[in-house]
């Protein structure tokens, strides 16, 4: 089994906002196994020769073909990386997972086939199931016998999941008949066994129609009576079947209510907290996949009998795109550290998959940090692709349209973005009230700090100090605004969601940054052959980050205080946010020049 390991104690979710990282603790890219790497070169050879040559079969609904392909990639292990080995899985770490997101990327119809497979049906059996469901189900899900799907949203209940309208009502024999519609199912059209969330109801003693609806996960076979709407006319991603589904009178077992009867909440929430960490992945994958086109496209398209990638404007267009990349590849791989860290630290059974939903539930803040990092990178990446491409680029001749096309459902998948920045405070700021995370002590402590005299500078001057220094700044600014929220509105927070959106983009900010900037100094440590282009990458990230967090910041302290109490915080943020610039240009052009000469990602 492929394991992951670190060199320090493990941080728990969120602590990294609060303390230093040693960049030895911090995994990495370049830390991957051999076996990673081979498992990456089998779901890419995959990818690049079984399901691109028959895309435009997939954007036909050929949904047989769409079998033929999952059941291909249960052939080859990639369904069963997440399962016990008991149950046909081959139960290797979540870093590996997160390869397997990344190649998938490449074709983001069939990865989305893929990842209500493997991340939406096996990861909630595995996660929740009975022994008895397990063995039943898991064994034709890993093979891709059968196909799964899960129906969480409806109409009317989007980000609100707890709102479903969709009703289970319990029988006399135990058994439930359910009732109700669910919306945008992927695999919808042709899968065989359905996660459905409904709610039970149990007829009271007191007038007709009282009830005590609770919230509760079914497992669900189309032979049940499940009815698949019209497929979706969508904006991308036509080579994924995506419909509604019809419940009507579909009569499902007792045994296969899914987790407990009025915790379906727990089984919706933990396995998005794994779904958008990998979703995050497949959106880093598919950026740094992207940026091979550009940079070929860019060295062979000539203007003014001159390559285009020779122009400053290209330059820079592609340096971005390689320095935004280099820091969500390094936020995922960090995290997926963290979560096989906390498993390994954890003694359980093959079989046992606490340990991977306790570690997923610690480490939610970050996932969503994953995927709304990731999604907003992806889309930044494929707009310029497309810009570079100009013309050729909007036309179906070439394929940037279609990723263009293809990613922007990513920031409404698996809670829209909107959602998730609302969580990542919220999550910490729980924390924090319940004692989990010594954040407000913290951010008492900087408030003394800035009522005090300025500290004295570091005398850091090693590789990157001007970059540690600034992300300890960050920190401390995200500190700031959280305090001053927390202290200003109390139990109101909650209704703030313009100041929690700002913070969580400093919060963002701030573990991307440091992450980069852990990945750069290791790789410096090491002496890599690429150190300077690792160094080049976080200082950039870093140098731009300290605009955003400042620009965030001011928005946020100027709808939580005003006058004098408003000055004085600014004041304070100046003083924390000392970050000199850095000639960004020639850092970039540097990271362009590597990437073209290349022909892709420079660090892939």
């Amino acid at each position: 089994m492929t394991t992951t390991s670190t060199a320090s104690p493990v941080l728990r979710g969120g602590e990294w906002l609060l303390q230093a990282t040693d960049a030895a603790a911090a995994f990495t890219p370049e830390k991957q196994s051999d076996e990673h790497r081979l498992i990456g070169r089998t779901a890419q050879e995959f990818v690049d020769n079984e399901v691109l040559p028959v895309l435009d079969r997939l954007e036909q609904k050929d949904w047989d073909l769409a079998r033929t392909l999952v059941r291909r990639s249960g052939d080859l292990g990639l369904l069963g990386v997440d399962a016990p080995e008991v149950y046909g899985g081959v139960a290797l770490d979540k870093v590996t997972s997160l390869v397997i997101s990344e190649k998938m990327a490449r074709s983001a119809s069939f990865g989305a086939a893929f990842g209500a497979q493997a991340n939406l049906t096996v990861v909630p059996l595995v996660l929740f199931g009975t022994e008895a469901q397990k063995k039943k189900y898991l064994p034709r899900l890993l093979t891709g016998e059968l196909v799964g799907a899960y129906g969480l949203s409806e109409t009317g209940s989007g980000s609100d999941a707890l709102g479903a309208r969709t009703r289970a009502t319990r029988q006399a024999d135990g058994s439930f008949v359910i009732n109700g519609e669910k919306m945008w199912i992927t695999n919808g059209g042709f899968a065989d066994l359905f996660v459905v969330f409904a709610k039970v109801e149990d007829r009271g003693a007191g007038s007709p129609g009282e009830n005590n609806a609770q919230f509760t996960a079914f497992l669900v076979e189309r032979g049940f009576g499940v009815k698949s709407g019209k497929e979706e006319h969508k904006m991308g991603l036509h080579g994924s079947s995506t419909t509604a589904l019809i419940f009507q009178d579909v009569k499902v077992p007792a045994e296969n209510v899914l987790g407990e009867i009025g915790k379906g909440h727990k089984v919706a929430f933990n396995v998005l907290n794994f779904a958008r960490f990998k979703l995050g992945a497949m959106c880093e994958g598919g950026a740094t996949g992207v940026i091979a086109e550009s940079a070929k496209y860019a060295a062979t398209r000539r203007q003014f009998n001159t390559p285009i990638a020779s122009f400053g404007a290209i330059k820079h267009k592609i340096g971005e795109m390689v320095v935004k990349s280099y820091a969500i590849e390094s936020l995922l791989y960090r995290t997926a550290g963290l979560v096989d860290a906390s498993i390994a630290a954890t003694p359980h059974e093959p079989t046992d998959g606490a340990p991977a939903l306790n570690a997923f539930e610690e480490y939610a803040v970050e996932a969503s940090i994953a995927k709304v990092f990731g999604s907003e990178v992806l889309d930044y990446v494929l707009d310029e692709n497309i810009q570079i491409h100009g013309g050729n680029g909007f036309v179906k001749d070439y394929p940037a349209e279609r990723h263009y096309r293809d990613a922007r459902v990513n920031r409404i998948f698996e809670g829209t973005n909107e959602i998730n920045r609302l969580l990542i405070p919220g999550m910490l700021i729980r924390r924090a009230l319940k004692g989990d995370l010594p954040l407000i002590p913290a951010a008492k402590a900087l408030q003394d700090e800035l009522l005090g005299p300025p500290a004295m500078p570091s005398m850091d001057d090693g590789v990157l100090a001007d970059e540690r220094a600034a992300v300890a700044a960050f920190k401390k600014t995200a500190l700031m605004v959280l305090g001053l929220a927390m202290q200003t509105f109390g139990p109101k927070l909650t209704d703030e969601q313009e100041v929690l959106m700002h913070a969580a983009d400093i919060l963002i900010e701030v573990f991307a940054a440091e992450s980069a900037l852990l990945r750069a100094e290791a790789a410096a440590r090491s002496n890599s052959p690429k150190a300077a282009l690792h160094v080049a990458a976080a200082r950039v990230f870093v140098n731009d980050a300290a605009l955003r967090v400042d620009a965030s910041a001011r928005q946020a302290l100027a709808a939580t205080v005003d006058g004098d109490t408003l000055r004085t915080m600014l004041a304070g943020l100046r003083r924390l946010l000392k970050v000199t610039p850095i000639n960004t240009a020639a850092l970039r052009r540097t990271l362009a020049d590597e990437a073209v000469s290349k022909g892709g990602y420079p660090f892939a």
